[in-house]
């Protein structure tokens, strides 16, 4: 299939504004606004009504069973084979047919991104931060992101963290709503990545007080009184 063809077929499925603005930000500008969020460790996720998911099998990923990710991760396996290689903690769930369908992983140490964002982001002692977590579409709103959440934490609580931090990108909505709903707070920081015609980025801090995330929470539902009138 040629480009002109690819190109088509993306419009068709995206539409052509979609298309346009995914492309000017791949080569022309993009800006994108990291907030950082934290979670105790030892505090309990508040509870929740995702919906069940199959059963699962749950290993670390090592550099022996990254293959694991090629049916749903394809164009990932050898950054996930080299994350293992570099000493990062990775877990991942494995259906029953072996394939992986859901992952994440910590580090212990400043964590240099150089597979996507391009810059570091640096921890404080007993912190350790976590990426790449994604699952495949089938298990979206599924209590695999809970789940996931706390296997991850029961490992690094035993390498002595209690403070887990990551960085959730102002424009993915759907990511922002799971750290409110899983009880995630601000840290009053926001890293800024430009990236210039898909070569060159730039990045800078700002800080700030109160929130930007209140606009994402679900308005207080109003107590109806019982009462008799």
């Amino acid at each position: 299939m040629n480009v002109l063809q690819k190109l088509r077929d993306r419009i068709q499925k995206k539409g052509l504004r979609a298309v346009l603005k995914q492309l000017l930000r791949r080569y022309l500008f993009s800006h994108s606004e990291l907030v950082w969020l934290e979670h105790d460790v030892r505090t309990p996720l508040p509870p929740h009504n995702l919906k069940p998911y199959p059963p699962m099998r749950l290993e670390f990923i090592t550099t022996s069973n990254a293959d694991a990710f090629a049916r749903h991760f394809g164009d990932r396996v050898e950054t996930m084979r080299e994350l293992a290689a570099e000493g990062y903690t990775g877990l991942m769930y494995l259906d029953d047919q072996g394939d992986t369908v859901g992952f994440a992983w910590g580090s212990m140490r400043d964590y240099f991104d150089r597979h996507f964002y391009g810059c570091t982001f640096p921890i404080s002692p007993g912190e350790y931060f976590q990426f790449g977590g994604e699952m495949i579409r089938a298990y979206w709103g599924s209590a695999m992101s809970a789940d996931m959440q706390l296997e991850v934490w029961k490992v690094m609580a035993g390498k002595g963290c209690n403070m887990m931090v990551d960085v959730c990108d102002l424009q993915n909505i759907p990511a922002i709503k799971m750290h409110l709903r899983m009880g995630f707070q601000e840290r009053g920081k926001i890293t800024h990545v430009y990236r210039l015609f898909g070569r060159w980025r730039f990045f800078r801090d700002t800080f700030y007080r109160d929130s930007v995330l209140d606009g994402f929470r679900k308005p207080a539902q109003p107590v109806t009184s019982t009462a008799a009138a």
